[in-house]
């Protein structure tokens, strides 16, 4: 029979102990989020949803997005056991230099719209954390001002290649001579994709106002007076500022870019150069045949082409054909540490994060941007210790198995040779 007694209050006491309240909301929040899902969930709570959605969406029905995120869910991972990994070296060496962690920051435009501190907070955060951090062509903050943030790490530039070729050459020149030391030769963009949401929202550059807009700013009074009673939201590369995203982007991006663009950006650039946006072995071959020292498995977040390719799965092959000549990183769909740990193992030298640095930023700004990197470093270093490694060179392709929902539906034998015969009759 269980004896039972009057609790002391000494033992009570004991057991009880009263976590001292958080006066501060944003560190609250933060320390609430141990996902980047949860970062995300603050974002939305206090973002307007058009800058939001700018963020979150994706071009037409957002299936390029949806799969490349499957994918990295769809993996088994293969642990050794009795294999000590009590601590673990996440550095790599990349393009030349040193990243304390196996990911960088990728470029993103708008960003100063989606909360006030934008490229500042990125770039602040990634010399913090002595990460690469992007800046892209449509950036919010000047080169120089980026450079300024982040004066003694790496900074990497994104460029879109414009109809006005002369502003393009004049934007690598100005990365240059400010020390960037990566370009980021961007090649899916020649048009932009339909992003739906953008268009529902009425989403442009300025803002503008609608009874929609309002209503929805009216629980979310601190983005306002942030955006009220800060500098101008303008690209800080680009002298034009207004209309949709989409008329943007067309106007300054040419559907005319071809390999010659890329060889005069070359002779241009001082630095490493890769090219981001490739979704296929026959142009990852013809890259490195070229001498880029790069290449970024990419379908830009799913952005652009709709049911484009998903580039997680694209990743063993491109490594196979040409990982030993040129650099081979990833992104798109990134929103764990696993999913960074499982693409090492694939054989991606490094990895991207978009929207996982948005949605801290959105979250709680630079302190947000901290906490994405914090939330991030601890999923890497936690799986790597479960699968018995202690740096990422001892990660291989046996740690890894991609488990495929789309297959590929082969084409029969009559209908593949058809447009052949039809030549042949012509």
């Amino acid at each position: 029979m269980v004896q039972r007694q009057l609790p002391k209050v000494g033992e009570l006491l004991e057991l009880m102990q009263f976590k001292k309240p958080e006066l501060d909301g944003t560190k609250r929040r933060l320390e609430g989020a141990l996902t980047i899902a949860d970062l995300r969930t603050i974002a939305k709570r206090r973002t307007p949803k058009a800058a939001f959605d700018y963020t979150d969406g994706a071009a037409e029905g957002e299936l390029s997005l949806a799969r490349a995120r499957q994918a990295f869910e769809d993996i088994e991972f293969h642990p050794d056991i009795l294999r000590p990994a009590a601590s673990v070296d996440m550095s790599t060496e990349i393009l030349g230099g040193r990243s304390a962690l196996p990911f960088g920051i990728a470029p993103t435009g708008f960003t100063r719209l989606m909360q006030t501190e934008g490229e500042i907070a990125g770039a602040g955060a990634a010399a913090a954390a002595g990460i690469p951090f992007t800046l892209s062509t449509l950036g919010t903050t000047s080169i120089e001002n980026v450079r300024a943030a982040n004066p003694h790490g790496r900074n990497w530039f994104q460029l879109y290649v414009m109809r006005d070729r002369e502003i393009s050459y004049g934007l690598v020149k100005r990365a240059a001579e400010a020390g960037f030391d990566t370009l980021m030769f961007t090649v899916d963009t020649p048009v932009a994709g339909a992003r739906l949401r953008d268009k529902r929202n009425g989403f442009s550059i300025p803002p503008q106002l609608t009874v929609g807009t309002i209503v929805n700013a009216i629980p979310r009074p601190w983005w306002w007076i942030d955006f009220l009673t800060t500098p101008k939201l303008e690209f800080a590369s680009l002298t034009t500022t207004g209309g949709t995203v989409g008329e943007l982007l067309d106007a300054a991006m040419d559907p005319t870019i071809g390999y010659d663009d890329l060889e005069v950006i070359r002779s241009l650039w001082p630095g490493k150069i890769v090219v981001k946006g490739v979704q296929n072995i026959a142009d990852s071959k013809r890259l490195v045949d070229l001498g880029v020292d790069g290449i970024i498995l990419s379908n830009h977040g799913g952005r652009q082409l709709d049911r484009a390719p998903i580039p997680f799965h694209l990743l063993p092959h491109v490594v196979r054909e040409v990982g030993k000549d040129a650099t081979v990183m990833i992104d798109t769909g990134i929103m764990n540490g696993a999913d960074i740990v499982a693409s090492v193992a694939l054989g991606a030298k490094f990895t991207l994060i978009g929207r996982a640095y948005l949605y801290g930023l959105m979250a709680g700004g630079r302190r947000g941007v901290d906490r994405t990197i914090a939330i991030l470093r601890s999923e890497i270093e936690r799986t790597m210790k479960l699968l018995g490694v202690s740096s990422l060179e001892e990660l291989e392709p046996r740690h890894v198995t991609q488990l495929q929902r789309l297959s590929p539906v082969a084409v029969p034998a009559a209908r593949a040779a058809r447009p052949r015969q039809v030549a042949a009759k012509g």
